[in-house]
């Protein structure tokens, strides 16, 4: 009995070893697989933006970089220093005759960038869209939000700010096809589902706070009775509330915006902007890195067309609606 006792040990043993070292292997196995999506040091891939260096873009390059350490790859950073069409151009132009790996662009206008992307497209380079779309050009995809479904959200959240019922305004920047698509969904959504709200105005704020500020002080002067602003972009809601402060009407007129830079969260906390629109901004720069990675290495198959457009499904990154009662955690972000 006793030597069967031992013959049982010594197979329990064994087994318990067979099993420590299979369960080695597979670990071994799997991080070797994950490990074999791997790129090279050299390999360089550029995002470009304009307005470079606003606290907007931190997040979107965040998960760029993120993505490139993940992919064992080299990122840059360049963009336009200005709010100006021919600097982006310029910067795109300088970026392409460098023959990177692969080109994330957030595009300053709808159109007039789509003869250089043609370029690169033509030199070789992948290059996708992020954040504002280029919709007619024949750059791979897009990532970012639905902004069409966001202008959507926003009115429905003014709408319940003001109990569906007064006069709005809209202040947006008119040739970025980001506002464009937000101003859209804004329109047809109070337009189709709240007949007593009336948009009596549509403005140019520039993305600029101080020309916001100028821009709403004049829509309030022109319509004292104003019980809400939809700001297509950041810097145009912290305008609008320092506009709202200075006519001491910030209980009066509700304000909604857009992103999460501190200046917008802190006018959140403090109830003078009612709500704002958070983006998946890390996201965007993350998948525009592995599309381009992807891309770069043949890992997705596209149509024969080198000038077709849409090749690639859009990507939409999401929204979420931040307000006094969810604003803190945004702040840690």
């Amino acid at each position: 009995m006793k030597k069967l006792l031992v013959v049982y040990a010594l197979l329990i043993i064994a087994f318990l070893l067979y099993l420590k070292d299979f369960q080695s292997h597979e670990a071994t196995t799997n991080l070797n697989e994950t490990k074999g999506l791997q790129g090279q040091v050299d390999e360089k891939y550029v995002m470009v933006t304009f307005q470079a260096g606003t606290d907007y873009w931190k997040k979107i390059l965040k998960g760029f970089e993120d993505a490139g350490q993940a992919l064992n790859v080299s990122v840059e950073y360049h963009g336009a220093s200005q709010y100006d069409v021919k600097e982006q151009i310029t910067v795109l132009e300088q970026v392409i005759a460098r023959k990177p790996s692969g080109i994330a662009l957030s595009a300053i206008h709808p159109d007039a960038l789509d003869v250089t992307i043609f370029k690169a497209i033509d030199a070789g380079i992948p290059i996708v869209l992020f954040d504002s779309d280029a919709p007619k050009s024949n750059a791979y995809t897009f990532i970012g939000t639905n902004n069409v479904n966001a202008g959507g959200t926003a009115a429905h959240e003014l709408a319940h700010f003001i109990n569906r019922n007064g006069k709005v305004a809209v202040v947006t920047i008119p040739n970025q096809q980001n506002q464009i698509s937000r101003l859209k969904g804004f329109q047809e959504t109070i337009e189709n589902q709240y007949p007593d709200i009336e948009i009596v105005g549509v403005k140019d704020g520039k993305g600029d706070q101080l020309v916001s500020e100028q821009v709403v002080i004049d829509l309030l002067t022109e319509h004292p009775d104003l019980k809400g602003i939809f700001l297509t972009e950041a810097n145009g809601g912290v305008g609008a509330g320092r506009a709202v402060i200075k006519l001491k009407k910030d209980k009066d007129v509700k304000i909604v915006s857009f992103d999460t830079d501190k200046q917008t969260l802190d006018m959140v906390k403090a109830g003078t902007i009612e709500a704002t629109l958070a983006q998946g901004t890390w996201s965007m720069g993350y998948w525009s890195l592995n599309y381009l990675f992807y891309l770069n290495h043949g890992l997705i198959k596209l149509p024969s067309d080198p000038y077709a457009q849409n090749k690639l499904p859009k990507m939409d990154t999401g929204i979420t609606v931040v307000t006094k009662k969810n604003v803190d955690s945004y702040y840690a972000e």
